[in-house]
Formats: structure tokens, sequence, C-alpha cells
């Protein structure tokens, strides 16, 4: 890992809003952040969530917590799609989104999706360490231009294997980063002091969901930990599965595949640090194709970020 203590001072210090110059060796690498588009569309107010479609050009996005159990469709221009049918319902308002009848969402803060189709919503947020109704909504993936609603197919309560307590001793429960790879699903933590909602911790433990029980909760299973990562904001795999992507308020770490096993946190990795200016609240990151990242903040904006080399 390159510079990887110096960084996650560098984060926690840069929250906090403390002066702390960049060091020369973590300078920004020569990958460039461009702005690609804006999301114009009031009901998109915070996005949280992004994850490529399997209709090509297309992404499924949502908003952060608190809004309904509702997903978008946008292109890379940032235009929200919608069925064409449904235009004249919506001519004096804007699209609301495609509504998941039976879900509800408390605290939504990222989206994947599975080579065969289905999407996976997980109400993940968990701020104060305290939730006992964690779970992932799993969705059979709709087509935005032909279907204007849909239900989740399924709900899978989840615990965590190490949370003994309500809330927990360490605060190191809360889940913003997901993605979905060789049939599995997988979750990155966000830590905080024990008692402070915006006390940062570094670190990040990785968590693999191998049970689908509907009627008894799914003990997550640990799979490993970076000491380094610092407040992970979304997560997704290249469409080659060769490379992780996990986003944080700082930058984007890159891990290459493991030789064995999957711990991802275990593969050769690097980190890009990025100018705070242009990422903002970056919440959520896909890949556009196995050399090209799309990130969403929560101002609404669409940025690419094609890495000099991958790890």
């Amino acid at each position: 890992m390159q510079f990887p203590r110096r960084l996650s001072v560098l984060l926690l210090c840069t929250l906090a809003g403390c002066s702390f110059s960049t060091p020369a060796s973590a300078a920004q690498a020569p990958e460039q952040l461009k702005l690609l588009a804006r999301i114009d569309h009031g009901p998109l107010g915070e996005v949280s969530g992004i994850v490529a479609s399997g209709y090509p050009g297309q992404y499924w996005v949502h908003n952060d917590s608190g809004d309904q159990a509702r997903i978008f469709a946008i292109d890379a221009s940032g235009t929200v799609l919608m069925p064409a049918y449904l235009a004249s319902r919506y001519q004096d308002q804007p699209w609301p989104g495609l509504k998941i009848l039976n879900a509800w969402n408390e605290d939504w803060e990222d989206i994947a999706r599975s080579r065969d189709g289905y999407l996976f919503l997980p109400d993940m947020g968990n701020n104060g360490n305290a939730r006992r109704d964690l779970g992932v909504y799993v969705v059979a993936e709709p087509n935005p231009l032909a279907v204007g609603e849909s239900r989740a197919l399924t709900f899978l309560p989840v615990v965590y294997p190490d949370q003994q307590t309500y809330p927990a001793a360490r605060w190191h429960f809360d889940c913003e980063a997901v993605f979905h790879a060789n049939g599995k699903l997988y979750f990155l933590t966000k830590h905080r002091k024990p008692g402070e909602i915006t006390g940062w911790e570094p670190g990040t433990k990785l968590y693999r969901l191998d049970t689908r029980f509907t009627d008894r909760e799914n003990v997550l299973t640990l799979i490993g930990e970076d000491a380094e990562v610092a407040l992970p904001t979304g997560a997704d795999l290249s469409p080659d599965g060769r490379h992780l992507a996990v986003l944080t308020y700082l930058g984007v770490w890159l891990y290459a595949q493991p030789d064995q096993g999957d711990n991802w946190l275990s593969g050769t990795s690097r980190f890009i640090a990025l100018p705070r200016d242009t990422l903002k609240t970056a919440e959520a990151i896909t890949w556009m194709n196995d050399t090209t990242l799309l990130l969403a903040n929560e101002e609404r904006d669409l940025l690419t970020l094609t890495p000099a080399s991958l790890p």
C-alpha cells in the first residue's frame, strides 16, 4: 500500500476541519477527476449509491437516508430515465422515481448488482451502531424504460458476528459500501469513536453474506480488515472481476483480486488522492468499464476517473 498511515491521518484531520498539508508522497496522482455531468432532477437531492445497470449506458442511483423506497435510472449525461408511457402524467412535475412498493428506506447507503440481473438495496446505514433491523432488499432488475414501479423479491435480515451490544462497545458497525462478487454480497464498514457520530476512526472490515434466510437473521462472515482505509462510502467490482474500487471522502482505493480466497483487502492496492473541491461529498462509485470509474456526490455531480494504472 502506498502512504496509507499518512493518508488516514490526513482524512480524519481534514473532515474535522484541521489545517493539514498533503505530504509530497501522497500528492495527487496524475489521474484527473473530471466533471462529466450534473443531475438536475429535484427528487434526486442526495445521491448515495450508484451501480451500472444491465441495460447499456444506464445507471441506477438512489437517495440517502429518509427518502422514499425508490431508485432512479440515469444515463451518463445525468438525464433521469423513465417509461415513455408515463410522460404525460408527469408533464408538470418531476418523475418521482421507480418505487419499490414493499420496501422501506431507513438508511440506504449503496446499491449493488449481480451479473444475473438482480439489484441489492442494503438498508445498512447505522450511524449510532444500535440498529437491529439491518438487511438487504433483493429486486429483479426492472427495465427503467418500461416499468414504473416494482416489488422486492425478498428482504434478507443481517447481523454482524462480532457485535454483541446495541449500541456496540466499538462503533464499527455502520456500512456504506457494498459490492457483489462471484455470487456473494460483501460489506465494508465505516468506523466511529464510541458514542460520537462525527468522531471518525480509520479502519474498515470486510464481511460476506453466505446465507439467504428470510425468516431469521443471516450472520455475516468476517473476511478481513484494513486498518488504513478510512470511512469508505461506496464500492464496486470492475466488470472483469479483477479490481475492487473503494471510495472514501479523500479519494479512491484500488485493490487487485487476491491470489487466493476472497479477502479483497489483502490484495495489492494503491490509493488515488483526489481534490476535495471537485470530489465534494462523494458517496457513490461504479465502473463504467474495466478502466474508468463513475462517481456521484451529494451535490449532484457525476465525475469520471481513469486511473493511470491498476494494481
